[in-house]
């Protein structure tokens, strides 16, 4: 499809059309006919602006539905399993499946759409190697710069280890060109071996200081006791709650309920924030609001575990809908029952006497004893809303290297890569802070693998956690990785082809997997060799190695540099 640019503009449209290789599997837009048959070639300037805003506005949407969304349903599903963050051995679990899982979740459904085809398996395979270099050199440079700090030797050297072995295996996988069923399932064992050794050696160095907190480095704050960790750290909407109570109890609406439930703005909060807050949160309602029509949160820190009945009774019917006109691009729900009846008809008929039944037996005041059920509702709903903005997002990336002539994996490397690590809301702070029931437990020496974010790790260091923040930049790629490639690669195998084909598009390929190893072995080395006393000597090293990794990738992508390929 790359030879499109090659022709006449006046036949690009003809020659998208034809061509089976410019067929975009899955998404509900079709960016390539947009962008040859729709757009004039003089307004092909236009065209790739409003798919670069668009790009942006996708990495809005993933955040958003993972942070607000799948993330507290995934740890209201996790408390009902009772693997909440108190219990002793079950913290380091609940750190490295369902808070790694929430987390990594915009990296994983991106790395399972790329590889459900070969043409894009670059772009997932760029993300995985470009993620890595970015967050191992930029983001934990970055932290070392902002607060120099001691780290924690055992979990800084056993997640540089597993992570080593997983980039190895990767190496090994892309130079073979292809991964069996045992390999795929090779990458999620090594993942369920690095659960157990986390929890193995969370019980053992919790059994060598007997259960309370070992001394903080030369460099590293006193961590905070479980007292003071419950005191409010900064001023929230919460604190002006008793100002605005009312005198006298009294019951609200429904029809007051939902619209208040279906705000997205604390206008109190809005009053206090600066412009350019304001101007990013305006680009976010409208998903937000999408988003609160259609799927449920249940949150076990507050009393009514956040039921809202008229709110959760209109969820019965949008959040199946959602599921079966998002699956496979709407193929499912359109689909007729012996020719005459659609499957969307059918759920809104289900959905709609279920809802009606709850709305009558339930009140607004007591959530009912099913309630925990609307937590895996909303935790299937919003992992379809990132997986179709996954797939959007790939099917976009694609056509924007067909237009600059680029391959897949210098776009994973840069743009997906980047808005998948960067992520956050600046000043707002990480999205589940350390000592709160859905945040990693404050305990310095145990690395919890939350899913590397580069704004959250580095608020996270400047209040006073950077050793927590480190242990991320290791500890939370593990996941994307070893969870990425081996699910990625098993959801895509059959019996009739137990094989998935992964061909290097490009020698960026090899490239990306030295620097990345390269990068893991500098850390290695130079941690141990400081004494794990990590300043701005170290930082500034890391930042200088990604330009340097970063010019040379550009420049091979470019053929300036001619490398030889295995």
């Amino acid at each position: 499809c790359w030879e499109v640019r090659k022709h006449n503009s006046s036949e690009w449209c003809r020659f998208i059309r034809s061509n089976p290789d410019c067929r975009l599997d899955g998404g509900f837009l079709d960016y390539l006919g947009g962008v040859f048959c729709v757009f004039p070639p003089r307004l092909l300037p236009l065209a790739v602006t409003l798919y670069a805003l668009w790009l942006l506005y996708l990495f809005i949407i993933l955040g958003v539905t993972a942070e607000k969304f799948f993330c507290p349903n995934l740890s209201a599903i996790s408390t009902n399993l009772k693997l909440t963050p108190g219990l002793s051995l079950t913290s380091p679990l609940h750190g490295v499946t369902f808070l790694a899982f929430g987390n990594g979740a915009p990296d994983v459904f991106s790395a399972v759409v790329a590889f459900s085809d070969p043409r894009t398996a670059g772009l997932a395979v760029g993300a995985i190697f470009g993620a890595g270099v970015f967050v191992t050199t930029v983001v934990a440079g970055g932290i070392a710069l902002v607060k120099p700090f001691t780290a924690a030797s055992r979990p800084f050297l056993r997640d540089v280890i597993f992570y080593m072995v997983a980039v190895f295996l990767t190496f090994v996988v892309l130079y073979l060109g292809r991964i069996r069923l045992a390999e795929a399932l090779g990458y999620l064992g090594l993942y369920v071996f690095y659960v157990l050794t986390v929890v193995l050696c969370t019980w053992i160095h919790r059994r060598q200081r007997g259960d309370g907190l070992a001394p903080p480095g030369p460099w590293e704050p006193e961590m905070p006791t479980d007292e003071e960790e419950s005191e409010p750290s900064g001023t929230s909407s919460g604190d002006y709650g008793e100002e605005y109570r009312p005198l006298l109890p009294s019951r609200e609406t429904s029809l007051r309920i939902l619209t208040s439930a279906l705000s997205p703005l604390d206008y109190r909060r809005w009053r206090r924030k600066p412009w350019y807050w304001r101007l990013f949160k305006a680009f976010k309602v409208p998903v937000e609001l999408v988003l609160l029509l259609t799927v449920p949160v249940v949150d076990p820190d507050k009393d009514d575990l956040n039921w809202k009945r008229p709110l959760n009774c209109l969820h019965i019917l949008t959040s199946p809908l959602l599921c079966i006109l998002t699956l496979k691009s709407g193929a499912y729900g359109l689909y007729q029952i012996q020719g005459i009846f659609p499957v969307w008809g059918l759920v809104t008929l289900v959905a709609s006497a279920l809802a009606l039944i709850i709305f009558i037996t339930t009140s607004n005041e007591e959530p009912p004893k099913y309630h925990c059920v609307f937590a895996f509702l909303g935790f299937l709903a919003s992992a379809m809303w990132i997986n179709a903005a996954a797939t959007e997002l790939v099917n976009i990336l694609r056509t924007l290297g067909i237009i600059f002539q680029l391959s897949n994996t210098v776009l994973g490397l840069t743009l997906l890569a980047w808005g998948n690590s960067i992520g956050g809301e600046g000043s707002a702070g990480p999205p589940c802070p350390p000592g709160t029931p859905w945040g990693p437990p404050a305990i310095p020496q145990v690395s919890l693998s939350p899913s590397p974010d580069t704004f959250s790790d580095l608020t996270m260091a400047r209040q006073g956690y950077p050793r927590m923040a480190f242990s991320a930049c290791f500890g939370g790629i593990i996941f994307n990785i070893l969870v990425g490639v081996g699910l990625g690669c098993l959801l895509q195998m059959s019996s009739s082809q137990p094989l998935v084909k992964l061909e290097p598009d490009s020698p960026l390929v090899w490239v990306l997997a030295g620097a990345l190893g390269l990068s893991l072995v500098f850390s290695f080395v130079t941690v141990p060799a400081q004494c794990f006393q990590l300043g701005k000597p170290y930082g500034t090293c890391l930042l200088a190695y990604y330009l340097v990794f970063l010019c040379v990738a550009l420049l091979t992508e470019f053929r300036v540099i001619h490398f030889p390929t295995p």
